[in-house]
């Protein structure tokens, strides 16, 4: 199927579903649905970043912190969480990530969705989706921070690691 053909939730301002479009619409149009970040760190706690490929329909070629997607019409967070860590790792069988926080992304220019975050830890061999994932690695923590301002970052996984370091620094 088309990735631009899949039926997304169309939420409010709240995360309550008021309509159901396909994603190109939902993309072209600006409107606003709900997505699933998930960290996920290696049996020796760093992190997963990968580089997005070219052909992505959001901000193609840039690096992430976090994999994960859109969550489809009728899916619970949860559900997207673990499908899309599974499906974008290359792996089956893996924990199903802990839910941490929810928050509304919204860059002001007409992307706008309910986040979910979460978090994972994958010790299986990671074969990564080659259409989704260009380039891959576990790093340490020290240089992802490092690498934030050397690389272009996708900007929703850069909003969603701000509020996971202030989330964790609270707890």
């Amino acid at each position: 199927m088309n990735p631009a053909d899949e039926i997304l939730d169309i939420v409010d301002e709240n995360d309550r579903v008021i309509g159901q479009f396909p994603r190109g619409k939902v993309y072209a149009e600006g409107l606003r649905h709900r997505c699933a970040f998930i960290q996920v760190r290696d049996a020796r706690g760093r992190l997963f970043v990968h580089r997005r490929t070219p052909v992505k329909l959001v901000f193609p070629s840039l690096y992430d912190m976090f994999v994960g997607g859109v969550v489809g019409a009728g899916e619970s967070y949860d559900s997207a969480a673990l499908r899309e860590a599974e499906e974008e790792l290359g792996v089956s069988g893996l924990p199903a990530p802990e839910f941490l926080f929810k928050f509304l992304y919204d860059n002001g220019a007409g992307q706008s969705w309910w986040s979910a975050v979460y978090e994972v830890r994958c010790e299986l061999p990671v074969s990564p989706q080659v259409e989704e994932v260009a380039w891959h690695d576990f790093l340490p923590d020290e240089e992802v921070e490092r690498r934030l301002t050397e690389w272009e970052w996708v900007p929703d996984g850069l909003a969603a690691y701000e509020r996971l370091k202030a989330y964790r620094s609270a707890r």
